[in-house]
This record gives C-alpha cells, structure tokens and sequence, in this order.
C-alpha cells in the first residue's frame, strides 16, 4: 500500500511570526547567493514587518506552515496586492505579486511550498488579482509551472534610490 501523503497546515502568519518570518526570508535570499549572508537588516526590518503582519486587512500576507517538533516556522510563502491602472485585459488593475519563498532545507520536498502558494493565490483571488508575478530561482520554477505560471519576456529593469 503506498505512503500517505499528509498535507501541510498552512496559516496566515501573524505579528508574532514576525522573527521567523524574517529567518526564513534569510534562507531564502542565502539559496540564490545574490548577497552576502549579512543579517544585520533584520532589525530595521522587525518592527515594519511586525507591523504589516498586523494587518489583517492590508495588502499584505504571509501564509506559513508551523513545525511543531523544534517549534518555530518550515515554510514561507509572502506577497503582495498592487495596483496597476487598469487595461483591456484587467480594467481593475489589481495584480498578485509573491516575493518571498522559502522552506528550511531539512523540510523540503514536502508540499509545503505548493500549500502555501497555493493558500496566498486564494488570498490574492479573494481580493480581486487577475494576474500574480513572481521572480523564480531555476530549482523552484517547476513548481510554478506545474501551478500554471508562465515565464514571461519581462524587460524589467531596477533603480535604486
């Protein structure tokens, strides 16, 4: 008889989640090597992101599964809504974007990234997006693509103030 596959418990994390939101955003941005593995931006970072996950109904989520056997967080999946002046393929302009994907690495090949996507493009439906983006690493874009996301011919270009 083949294994059970047991479904991650995916929550809305809350401002007391704010320190393990901000650990595992760290485990995220050291998997792409983009930065050093300074973390001395978590405690400017703390107090605004405690703030937003405050908000229930801000533009903002966070949706976590919990791990229950060394206490603390296994994964994370962040977004936001944005407003876009609206065009003939969305005249509301409101888009998805998810920005921050992670799962300790001792967790992963879980389900619980999928679970968390999954409930954070719920959370960006319930809110009217028609359109979700996101920037993936190589190793997660199957995953994406397995939820129907499209690479795309974005010529993005960045600024920083």
């Amino acid at each position: 008889m083949p294994a059970m596959t047991r479904v991650p418990r995916v929550r809305r994390a809350v401002a007391d989640d704010a320190e393990e939101v901000l650990r595992l955003r760290q485990v995220m941005i050291d998997s792409m090597a983009r930065s050093s593995p300074a973390t001395d931006w978590h405690a400017d970072a703390l107090p605004v992101l405690r703030a937003k996950l405050a908000e229930p109904d801000g533009p903002f989520a966070a949706f976590v599964v919990d791990r229950p056997e060394r206490g603390g967080l296994s994964a994370l999946v962040a977004g936001t809504i944005e407003y876009r002046i609206g065009g003939a393929y969305d005249p509301h302009g409101t888009d998805g974007y998810v920005f921050s994907v992670a799962t300790d690495p001792d967790a992963r090949r879980r389900g619980h990234a999928r679970a968390c996507m999954e409930a954070l493009l719920e959370w960006f439906r319930e809110r009217g997006a028609r359109r979700v983006r996101l920037t993936a690493s190589a190793q997660a874009e199957p995953l994406y693509a397995s939820m129907g996301f499209t690479r795309r011919p974005d010529p993005l270009l960045e600024l920083r103030l």
